[in-house]
Protein backbone atom coordinates (compact mmCIF):
# COMPACT_ATOMS: atom_id res chain seq x y z
CA UNK A 1 0.00 0.00 0.00
CA UNK A 2 2.74 2.48 0.92
CA UNK A 3 4.68 1.80 -2.27
CA UNK A 4 1.52 2.67 -4.23
CA UNK A 5 1.23 6.05 -2.47
CA UNK A 6 4.94 6.69 -3.04
CA UNK A 7 4.62 5.79 -6.73
CA UNK A 8 1.54 8.00 -7.10
CA UNK A 9 3.28 10.94 -5.43
CA UNK A 10 6.36 10.43 -7.59
CA UNK A 11 4.32 10.39 -10.78
CA UNK A 12 2.43 13.51 -9.72
CA UNK A 13 5.70 15.38 -9.12
CA UNK A 14 7.05 14.25 -12.49
CA UNK A 15 4.15 15.78 -14.44
CA UNK A 16 5.37 18.69 -16.55
CA UNK A 17 4.20 22.11 -15.51
CA UNK A 18 1.91 24.01 -17.86
CA UNK A 19 2.49 27.61 -18.92
CA UNK A 20 -0.42 28.65 -16.65
CA UNK A 21 1.04 26.99 -13.56
CA UNK A 22 4.45 28.51 -14.33
CA UNK A 23 2.88 31.96 -14.84
CA UNK A 24 0.92 31.64 -11.61
CA UNK A 25 4.03 30.79 -9.57
CA UNK A 26 6.53 33.03 -11.38
CA UNK A 27 4.32 36.07 -11.99
CA UNK A 28 0.88 36.28 -10.39
CA UNK A 29 1.60 34.98 -6.88
CA UNK A 30 4.66 37.24 -6.39
CA UNK A 31 2.86 40.12 -8.18
CA UNK A 32 0.00 39.95 -5.67
CA UNK A 33 2.30 39.39 -2.68
CA UNK A 34 4.57 42.34 -3.50
CA UNK A 35 1.68 44.63 -4.47
CA UNK A 36 -0.11 43.87 -1.20
CA UNK A 37 3.05 44.45 0.86
CA UNK A 38 4.04 47.70 -0.94
CA UNK A 39 7.31 46.13 -2.09
CA UNK A 40 8.18 48.13 -5.22
CA UNK A 41 11.35 46.20 -6.07
CA UNK A 42 9.72 42.78 -5.70
CA UNK A 43 6.71 43.96 -7.70
CA UNK A 44 8.84 45.30 -10.53
CA UNK A 45 10.94 42.11 -10.59
CA UNK A 46 8.09 40.20 -12.26
CA UNK A 47 8.10 42.70 -15.14
CA UNK A 48 10.30 42.72 -18.22
CA UNK A 49 12.75 45.63 -18.48
CA UNK A 50 10.90 46.23 -21.80
CA UNK A 51 7.54 46.60 -20.01
CA UNK A 52 4.83 48.83 -21.42
CA UNK A 53 2.28 49.89 -18.80
CA UNK A 54 -0.95 51.70 -19.58
CA UNK A 55 -3.53 52.52 -16.94
CA UNK A 56 -5.99 53.35 -19.72
CA UNK A 57 -8.39 55.42 -17.60
CA UNK A 58 -5.54 57.92 -17.12
CA UNK A 59 -4.75 57.91 -20.87
CA UNK A 60 -1.02 57.40 -20.27
CA UNK A 61 1.63 54.92 -21.36
CA UNK A 62 4.79 54.26 -19.35
CA UNK A 63 8.01 52.36 -19.86
CA UNK A 64 10.04 50.74 -17.06
CA UNK A 65 11.35 53.91 -15.38
CA UNK A 66 8.04 55.78 -15.29
CA UNK A 67 6.17 52.66 -14.18
CA UNK A 68 8.66 52.02 -11.37
CA UNK A 69 8.42 55.65 -10.25
CA UNK A 70 4.61 55.56 -10.21
CA UNK A 71 4.57 52.26 -8.33
CA UNK A 72 7.09 53.49 -5.74
CA UNK A 73 5.06 56.68 -5.22
CA UNK A 74 1.86 54.70 -4.63
CA UNK A 75 3.64 52.26 -2.30
CA UNK A 76 5.08 55.13 -0.22
CA UNK A 77 1.73 56.94 -0.05
CA UNK A 78 -0.09 53.83 1.15
CA UNK A 79 2.56 53.18 3.81
CA UNK A 80 2.58 56.83 4.94
CA UNK A 81 -1.22 56.95 5.25
CA UNK A 82 -1.45 53.47 6.81
CA UNK A 83 -3.70 52.17 4.01
CA UNK A 84 -3.55 48.39 3.65
CA UNK A 85 -4.35 47.11 0.21
CA UNK A 86 -5.38 43.69 -1.00
CA UNK A 87 -5.31 42.72 -4.67
CA UNK A 88 -7.26 39.78 -6.04
CA UNK A 89 -7.21 38.56 -9.64
CA UNK A 90 -9.65 36.43 -11.59
CA UNK A 91 -9.34 35.41 -15.22
CA UNK A 92 -11.66 35.44 -18.23
CA UNK A 93 -9.11 34.35 -20.83
CA UNK A 94 -5.69 32.69 -20.64
CA UNK A 95 -3.90 31.91 -23.90
CA UNK A 96 -0.32 30.69 -23.98
CA UNK A 97 2.33 28.74 -25.77
CA UNK A 98 5.80 27.87 -24.52
CA UNK A 99 7.12 31.44 -24.39
CA UNK A 100 4.27 33.92 -24.95
CA UNK A 101 0.96 34.44 -23.18
CA UNK A 102 -2.04 36.75 -23.17
CA UNK A 103 -4.16 36.92 -20.04
CA UNK A 104 -7.36 38.89 -19.51
CA UNK A 105 -9.29 39.18 -16.31
CA UNK A 106 -10.84 41.25 -13.59
CA UNK A 107 -8.98 42.70 -10.62
CA UNK A 108 -10.35 43.74 -7.26
CA UNK A 109 -8.25 46.08 -5.16
CA UNK A 110 -9.54 46.67 -1.64
CA UNK A 111 -8.16 49.29 0.71
CA UNK A 112 -8.52 49.04 4.46
CA UNK A 113 -8.42 52.65 5.61
CA UNK A 114 -7.08 53.81 8.99
CA UNK A 115 -10.66 54.54 10.11
CA UNK A 116 -11.58 50.87 9.57
CA UNK A 117 -13.61 51.41 6.40
CA UNK A 118 -12.93 49.34 3.30
CA UNK A 119 -13.09 50.62 -0.27
CA UNK A 120 -12.97 48.27 -3.26
CA UNK A 121 -12.20 49.06 -6.88
CA UNK A 122 -12.62 46.83 -9.92
CA UNK A 123 -11.21 46.84 -13.43
CA UNK A 124 -10.41 44.68 -16.43
CA UNK A 125 -6.76 43.88 -17.14
CA UNK A 126 -5.05 42.76 -20.35
CA UNK A 127 -1.52 41.42 -19.91
CA UNK A 128 1.01 40.08 -22.39
CA UNK A 129 3.75 37.91 -20.91
CA UNK A 130 6.95 36.54 -22.38
CA UNK A 131 9.47 34.05 -21.14
CA UNK A 132 12.88 35.66 -20.69
CA UNK A 133 15.81 33.34 -19.97
CA UNK A 134 13.36 30.69 -18.82
CA UNK A 135 11.28 32.94 -16.51
CA UNK A 136 7.88 34.46 -17.31
CA UNK A 137 7.77 38.29 -17.18
CA UNK A 138 5.03 40.85 -17.78
CA UNK A 139 5.73 42.62 -21.07
CA UNK A 140 2.51 44.65 -21.51
CA UNK A 141 0.11 45.55 -18.69
CA UNK A 142 -3.08 47.51 -19.38
CA UNK A 143 -6.15 47.97 -17.27
CA UNK A 144 -9.33 50.00 -17.22
CA UNK A 145 -12.48 50.41 -15.18
CA UNK A 146 -14.24 50.78 -18.56
CA UNK A 147 -15.99 53.92 -17.41
CA UNK A 148 -16.80 52.44 -14.02
CA UNK A 149 -18.80 49.61 -15.55
CA UNK A 150 -16.56 46.78 -14.30
CA UNK A 151 -17.77 45.60 -10.92
CA UNK A 152 -18.07 42.82 -8.40
CA UNK A 153 -20.49 40.88 -10.63
CA UNK A 154 -17.79 40.70 -13.33
CA UNK A 155 -15.17 39.73 -10.77
CA UNK A 156 -17.26 36.88 -9.36
CA UNK A 157 -18.13 35.62 -12.87
CA UNK A 158 -14.43 35.28 -13.80
CA UNK A 159 -12.31 32.22 -12.97
CA UNK A 160 -10.04 32.20 -9.91
CA UNK A 161 -6.35 31.50 -10.37
CA UNK A 162 -5.83 27.74 -10.17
Amino acid sequence: MYWFLFLGASLFQALPSTPQTEINSQVWKPFIQHFNSNNTEGFMAVHSKDVIRSPRDAKVVWGWDAYRTQQATGDKQDLATNRKRTLELRFTERISNNDLAVEVGIYKTSYLLPNGQTQSFFGRFHVVLRKETGIWKILVDMDSTEGGTVGEKDFLAANPME
